[in-house]
């Protein structure tokens, strides 16, 4: 079948958060003989580890995997940085590989491998710095009014629990005088690649108990602790994520262990929902279930067929 491929095939397998996106992107790169590239936006720093699920060490020597342990969490990464360096990595791979693989639930770190985002301007670091103060004192909701008056558009979509993307939207607003959402038009993918989007999914019963098993794997294997470790960069955006910032409401005592645990699990349901909804927007993302292996293979080789003949 390779030898039908004329320019190189991304795959990208997609889906909620436990349903084993991993195993089937190990699988399908040993299939294929080629590498898989990380669009978890959490799994890319090292010192996130039980909460993020990443590939263990086992997984990891069963495939080349990129994007994993990357970076620091004193660093940030945006997902338009992400995207540059993930299509220049696409780019590169495809001279030696006709199929790559890419893998993950984060729908705007797909959505920058897909389509891109616009440059955004260079910003004078004392803007981000004088609205991290800001946000420390007064949390998220200090700087929303702010963000609705000065570019309602992005108000609108943007989570207005999550501190760093407000200050993020605030800080070229006060750095360029323009709206954050007039940078983030979306352009389209100018890559020479073809694409197939596989979607996984399962019964919602089956999916919820399989987050809430791995949630009390992770709590036994000390996921307290990391968190616990990594409170002073509570307001980093990847920690204002479920699975370490009910943690750091309990390290406030704005509730107990249990109701902390309670949460853990719910808020993590819950994000399955939200992916499963951000996924369903895109009409060419095709449906299986993990079991279905032989049918995605084979639904993979009729793709690249048409694509090729």
């Amino acid at each position: 079948m390779e030898d039908d491929i004329i320019k190189p095939v991304l795959i990208s397998v997609v889906g909620p958060t436990a349903v084993g996106k991993t195993s089937l992107a190990i699988k399908l790169a040993r299939e294929f003989k080629t590498e898989i590239i990380s669009a978890d936006s959490r799994q890319f720093y090292k010192e996130l580890n039980v909460g993020t699920a990443k590939p263990d060490t086992e997984e990891l020597s069963l495939a080349k995997h990129h994007f994993i342990d990357s970076h620091t969490i004193e660093s940030m990464y945006s997902a338009g940085e992400y995207g540059r360096d993930a299509q220049k990595l696409i780019a590169q791979l495809g001279k030696n590989n006709k199929i790559i693989i890419a893998v993950g639930g984060s729908g705007l770190y797909l959505r920058a491998i897909w389509e891109g985002f616009d440059e955004m301007p260079p910003i004078d670091p004392a803007v981000r710095k004088k609205l991290n103060i800001e946000l420390e004192k007064s949390g998220p909701e200090g700087l929303l009014e702010e963000l609705k008056r000065e570019d309602s558009i992005y108000y609108a979509e943007v989570d207005k629990k999550n501190g760093q993307r407000i200050v993020r939207a605030l800080e070229v607003i006060r750095g360029t005088g323009k709206t954050f959402s007039s940078f983030r038009q979306a352009r389209e993918n100018e890559l020479d690649y073809d694409h197939i989007k596989i979607g996984l999914n399962m019964e919602r019963e089956v999916l919820f108990e399989r987050i809430n098993n791995r949630m009390d794997n992770m709590i036994r294997n000390g996921l307290f602790s990391e968190a616990e470790s990594l409170y002073a960069f509570r307001n980093h955006n990847a920690l204002q994520t479920v699975g370490y910032s009910e943690i750091f409401n309990f390290m406030e005592e704005k509730y107990d262990k249990e109701e902390a645990i309670r949460l853990l699990k719910r808020n993590s349901r819950r994000y399955a929902k939200r992916q499963l909804t951000w996924f369903r927007k895109y009409e060419d993302i095709h449906w299986f279930k993990p079991s279905e292996y032989d049918d995605i293979i084979k639904f993979v080789e009729k793709q690249i067929k048409l694509m090729h003949k």
